[in-house]
């Protein structure tokens, strides 16, 4: 994996993490179902502007288990009582099913060094997962690992595309997908399903969340993400989700003014370790350090 993507996979995740910020502004103003209904209008608006790049049956398997099936499993879950800042790190067992389903489907297995990062990133994802303490219902857990599930089912799907496809105009034409399904789900679980009246209503902090939830973490951050599943094993690509948390513990902390501990520090850190131990190129590290021992140029590894 370049230098180049890393920091794009980086940049995804960060922007990510950013959403458990927009996440509780957008819901002063409009209810789950809403907010997906209006980011994900957004997210499709340049629709129009770009031609269909894959067959239907891509985009509506993409867009229902993917975008669809994630979110709306999420927001349910929310309701059956899933505390929120344990969403943050349910979501993220995605990274994990995704590995585990390329495995099955795909005959990608992960290296040792690819699995021992991932079980110390999962180790800390744990970790920040025993610092929130909630009664959690059955229900609400089985709805949050089926949208995790269902992420990574759509990961999949986006590394099965070819290569040829554009991710950004694929991201947004999956984007009509959801729509639809969150506005009947608006009209059955919301109390008053307006959308108008809500937008009208809605203050400019949680309009400006949706926009920056149906742009920056759609339209781009999903495009990103479906350009290095493509080119990438899942086992490289995945593990990068785990910074979500991360920068979501972080933004909250900085803006909202909520405190951590050190388990969740330590959480944090072992997610960073599992990272590097997955994404550094060791052997090259290795080379190069054995060369400067010696005094020596070390000799640059056969391009893969």
């Amino acid at each position: 994996m370049t230098l180049r993507d890393m920091a794009l996979a980086a940049l995804a995740n960060v922007i990510w993490g950013f959403t458990y910020v927009a996440y509780p502004i957008a819901l002063e103003s409009f209810t789950a179902s809403q907010m997906a209904v209006l980011r994900f209008v957004l997210a499709a608006l340049p629709v129009v502007l770009v031609a269909r790049p894959a067959p239907w049956r891509t985009i509506l398997a993409v867009g229902a288990t993917l975008l669809t099936g994630q979110f709306l499993l999420l927001f349910f879950a929310l309701a059956a009582g899933l505390p929120p800042g344990l969403a943050s790190v349910t979501t993220q067992m995605h990274a994990f099913f995704a590995v585990l389903i390329a495995a099955v489907v795909l005959r990608e297995y992960p290296t040792r060094r690819q699995g021992i990062g991932l079980v110390v990133a999962f180790t800390g994802l744990l970790l920040i997962g025993l610092t929130i303490g909630a009664d959690l219902p059955p229900v609400a857990l089985g709805l949050a690992m089926a949208a995790a599930m269902s992420w990574a089912t759509g990961s999949i799907l986006l590394r099965k595309t070819p290569r040829g496809v554009a991710m950004g105009p694929l991201i947004v034409w999956c984007s009509l997908v959801p729509p639809i399904p969150a506005y009947l789900a608006s009209l059955l679980l919301d109390h008053d399903a307006s959308l108008y009246s809500a937008v009208v209503h809605a203050s400019l902090g949680s309009l400006v969340a949706v926009v920056f939830l149906g742009t920056l973490a759609t339209t781009l951050a999903f495009g990103i993400w479906g350009y290095l599943m493509q080119r990438y094993q899942s086992a490289a690509v995945a593990p990068f989700a785990l910074l979500s948390p991360c920068t979501g513990v972080v933004a909250v902390a900085l803006i909202f003014g909520e405190r951590f501990g050190p388990l969740r520090a330590a959480g944090m850190v072992c997610i960073l370790a599992g990272l590097v131990i997955v994404v550094l190129p060791w052997p090259q590290v290795a080379a190069r350090a054995r060369a400067m021992l010696r005094d020596e140029p070390a000799c640059p590894p056969p391009s893969t």
